[in-house]
Order: C-alpha cells, then structure tokens, then sequence
C-alpha cells in the first residue's frame, strides 16, 4: 500500500512511519504532487494547493483521497464519484482558531455595535458564541441550515459582516457591488472562509474597511487590494498546532476505515516546531505588516509561518 502526503502537513508521515511500518509512505512538496506521483498511489493526502482533478487522478490508483483542510472547492468531486475515488475533507478540523483569529481582530480594532455572521457552521457557530461574549449584537445568516435573517438584513444592519461559508456555485462572489451597496458605509467586511466569496475587485472599490485571509487567485493575490486591506494574513487564520492535529487526526482515521489499518492516536503526539507562533496581543497586525512589505512572499510566508497555540 503506498500514500502520498502532502510533506506540509504535520503529524502523519511520522505517525504512519510509528504505526504501519508495511505502508510507504512518501512525503511531497505539493508542487511535487502531480500525475506521475500518484500513478501507482492508493492514497492521496493532500491540502488546497493540489488541484485534485481529472489531470492529477487520470490512470492512477488512487481510491481514496484525503484533504486536511475543511475547504474542499480544490476537489472534483463528480470526477472522483464516477471513477469511484472516494474523498473525504476534515469540517471543523481549525474552527476554533479561525475564532480566535477573528476575536483578535476584533480587538485589535476595538470592533464593536452589530456583527452579521454569513454562514453558521463550525466556524461561524463559534463566532457567534464569541461575539455575543464581547457583548456584540449578533445576526445570523444561513439559508440552507434555515437560519437567522435575510442577507439583506445583515447589509443594512450590521457594523462587522463576516463571511464562513464554503465555496461554491452558491457562494462564489456572495459578497458583490450589489451586497456591498447595500452595507452601511463603514461597515467592515471580513472574509477568512474561502476566497472568492468575496469580489475583492468590487470591495476596493467600495471603499469599506476590509480584512482578508483567504484571497482569489492565492498565491497571486492583487497588490492593490493587500495594500488597502486594514489586515491581510496570507490564509493562517485556521493555522493552530490542535486545528492541524484534528485535521491530520480525521485523515489518519479515515485511512484507517478504508483499509481496516489499526487506529493511530495523535493527540499526545509533540509538534517540533522551532519556534511557536506569535500568539501575543497584536499579532494579526504584526502579520499584515509582514505580507504588505513582502507582497509577491505570500507562499514563501505561508509555509515559513509557526503554528499557533490555541
């Protein structure tokens, strides 16, 4: 049996090595990970930067693929289904340090009067509880699980609008001129869900206040629209040692079910990082300093960032 992993993701190709010593498994930059790599692989593990699509799968082995991230867009999941490739992602797996990383916004910008939360499922569900904690009025939007008001009500309302939701047909450009219109004119828009569920072009344009962590065309991200950003963070908001642990966590178990392996435990597992993620008050800040000095850095200060302590 042999697994290919995405070399960036913590915790698995050491817990493999320890567990199943009759699996290889072979451990790859993601810009390593392409047709003849997997070809003979009965496993992909791998994150937003593989494109897992009918390019990358064609004439390989692979039945199961696994992503250690809640977002999933990168996938082609009809093209999976029909070669019955099953794929898995991991929901929820750094919710609660997408929470933090809007909580420490908040205070970093002394936020405070109505917040409207666009999607409430394991992140915004959090934000939603944090804010209330904060004293913040809270609306709730999520047609689908049918809650909360319209969206309209969370433009003409709301102070802070922040965005959790998936990307898809449904939401892709959810946050346009046409909602942006429609917001009162300071509020500020945030998106750490998925970029391109928010037309960074029609937001510059705006004028509102913006925050951004996950950005259209990553790792090319628009130097106009970091510059005029009030933060930009180079998609970490979920970046924490427990969010990359349960996500590394719900693969290993997912491989495990597959192919009735033995369950392998992460959760005491050390993270031997060099250096912990700066976690002190004013981080975001710091951060956004960092990227809108080095624009064309954001892969380079991605892969290079330490994992926070939640």
């Amino acid at each position: 049996m042999r697994i290919v992993c995405d070399s960036h993701i913590p915790f698995i190709v050491e817990a493999i090595r320890n567990a199943w010593p009759h699996v290889d498994i072979c451990p790859l930059k993601p810009e390593e990970i392409d047709a003849d790599a997997v070809r003979n692989a009965d496993v992909l593990v791998a994150r937003t930067r593989t494109k897992v699509k009918e390019a990358l799968l064609s004439g390989s082995a692979v039945k199961l693929v696994c992503t250690a991230t809640i977002g999933f867009d990168h996938i082609d999941a009809a093209y999976c289904k029909s070669h019955h490739i099953r794929w898995t992602s991991c929901p929820g797996c750094n919710a609660q340090a997408v929470c933090d990383y809007l909580e420490e916004a908040l205070n970093e910008l002394n936020a405070c009067g109505t917040i409207g939360i666009v999607g409430v499922g394991h992140v915004g569900s959090l934000v939603a509880q944090m804010a209330e904690r904060k004293g913040l009025k809270v609306l709730l939007n999520d047609p689908p699980k049918h809650v909360g008001v319209a969206l309209e009500t969370i433009a003409a309302k709301a102070d802070i609008i922040t965005f959790h939701t998936p990307l898809d047909a449904s939401t892709y450009h959810l946050c346009d001129a046409s909602f942006l219109s429609l917001c009162k004119p300071n509020a500020l828009i945030i998106n750490a869900a998925r970029g391109g569920v928010v037309d960074e072009q029609a937001l510059l344009r705006s004028g509102h206040p913006y925050i951004i962590d996950t950005w259209e065309n990553e790792p090319d991200i628009d130097p106009a629209v970091l510059q005029h950003a009030r933060f930009a963070t180079m998609h970490i908001a979920g970046y924490s040692v427990q969010g990359k642990r349960n996500a590394s966590q719900m693969c290993l178990d997912e491989i495990a079910a597959t192919f009735g392996l033995n369950h392998i435990d992460i959760s005491k597992s050390p993270y031997l990082a060099q250096e912990k993620g700066d976690s002190a008050p004013g981080w975001i800040s710091r951060i956004s300093t960092q990227l809108k000095a080095n624009p064309t850095a954001f892969e380079t200060l991605r892969k290079a960032y330490p994992l926070r302590e939640e």
